[in-house]
């Protein structure tokens, strides 16, 4: 369908935004009707033929349901199962949005939004809609497809999250376990983005001592220190008008946490040994493999800063909670690695398979990449077996206890270090701390284990 022939109808409570649509899409479609009470929603379907609709997430509706625009989403679809509803949603309702996509919206779109992108995505719709394609089958076809992969349901609506978000300037802040595949996310968040041409720059800011954190970050002016023997740039100057991505952010201490804060207040930042104030332009992206209750304690974390950092949040479920994706990935490394070490792209045998998918991964994909990677070295003949598969030691923190009933105090110790420091994977200081011992204590035992 020709765009210039559409009708829409525009369904919001606040009347900025139904004006803003009207006059955006006024020249550019048929006709546009807007609606500030979604209870009217009927009697417009009775008087005219609408190709598409666009819908609020939230209203002041009489009816409280929690999730309005879900509710009057169900009742658009009872009146027409087939038309085309893309929901209009704020920051802090991109999970509720992805969930509406399960319920039958088409697409959504984040305020405030890039008016050429709302038209390129109605105009997108609309032909695939006249063309007999199901206009409410939104593929993530353009979604990073080469390194961030998943067929699962949870990875399918982190694909959609990063299409929605990525084009805004929304501040990011990605939950994982280490392996998850953070910086991936963040990479793919900066290349769906209008800064894609722009640098991308990364910090492990948790590797960061106190004395590196400024000048590392915000640069430092010739002789501000013994060792500045030049100006430098910092971090945030490096990713003008492009992304920076701060890894490992909630392992900051609490004075770092106050000269980042007032950074990005501000938006501008003050070389060490400089007085002047240097204006930044920069897409902020954030990981942490904490969860986010520790990033909720006062003690460990200032909410101010969690909330700057925290516009859209994206949490990367570990690989054990998505087992499907396993024999994908794992067909994908075994691809790459056989490629690279010139070896024929290997089959899995049916035991081979069966181990995979019942380890628990506590290194998570990376582990799973490594473990691939062995496995193709190492293989003779065209097939990968059981035995072929040997993971890697370094993650033997995170396996269960041997079932042979073996309740040796010596085991009983063993095993109550392993869980705990899976519990806080694998930061030496908490488990120590939980376990009631000294770090050098915790050392000693895990020398003596062999952990």
């Amino acid at each position: 369908m020709n765009l210039k022939n559409a009708s829409i109808l525009v369904i919001d409570d606040d009347t900025d935004v139904l004006t803003a649509v009207k006059m955006l899409l006024k020249t550019e479609v048929k006709e546009v009707t807007t609606e500030k009470n979604p209870e009217n929603i009927r009697s417009h379907f009775s008087e005219k033929k609408f190709d598409l609709v666009m819908l609020d997430m939230n209203f002041n509706s009489s009816i409280n349901t929690g999730n309005e625009g879900i509710f009057w989403l169900r009742k658009i679809k009872e009146l027409d199962k087939d038309m085309a509803v893309i929901m209009i949603t704020a920051y802090g309702d991109i999970d509720l949005a992805v969930r509406s996509l399960k319920e039958g919206a088409t697409d959504f779109m984040i305020k405030p939004w890039h008016n050429e992108k709302l038209i390129e995505n109605i105009t997108a719709i609309l032909k695939k809609k006249s063309a007999g394609g199901n206009p409410n089958k939104a593929g993530t076809d353009s979604v990073i497809g080469t390194l961030l992969l998943g067929n699962s349901e949870v990875m399918q609506d982190i694909f959609y999250k990063i299409e929605k978000i990525a084009p805004t300037d929304a501040n990011v802040l990605i939950l994982g376990e280490n392996g998850t595949g953070k910086e991936l996310v963040a990479q793919a968040v900066h290349q769906k983005s209008l800064r894609a041409k722009m640098p991308f720059v990364k910090v492990d800011v948790g590797a960061l001592t106190d004395s590196l954190f400024e000048s590392e970050l915000f640069g430092h002016k010739k002789g501000a220190f013994t060792d500045a023997r030049e100006d430098r740039i910092g971090r945030f100057e490096s990713a003008a008008g492009g992304t920076l991505f701060l890894d490992e952010i909630g392992n900051i201490s609490l004075q770092q946490q106050a000269k980042l804060l007032s950074v990005l207040q501000n938006r501008k930042v003050i070389r060490l040994g400089s007085n002047e104030a240097i204006p930044i332009d920069i897409r902020l992206v954030c990981a942490t493999n904490l969860p986010m209750t520790e990033l909720a304690s006062e003690n460990r974390f200032r909410k101010d800063l969690v909330y700057r950092i925290n516009t859209v949040e994206i949490t990367i479920p570990p690989l054990r909670k998505r087992k499907e994706d396993i024999l994908m990935l794992a067909q994908h490394y075994a691809k790459i690695y056989a490629e690279k070490y010139i070896k024929p792209v290997p089959d899995f045998a049916t035991d081979c398979k069966d181990k995979l998918l019942h380890y628990a991964y506590p290194g998570n994909v990376r582990e799973l990449q490594y473990c691939i990677e062995r496995a193709v070295i190492m293989m003779d003949g065209d097939e990968l077996k059981a035995a072929d598969i040997i993971f890697s030691p370094l993650e033997s923190v995170a396996q269960p206890a041997a079932e042979d009933g073996d309740l040796k105090l010596s085991n009983l110790e063993k095993n109550t270090i392993l869980k705990v420091i899976e519990k806080h994977h694998g930061n030496i200081s908490r488990a120590a701390k939980e376990l009631g011992i000294t770090r050098t204590a915790l050392y000693r035992r895990l020398s003596k284990y062999e952990i």
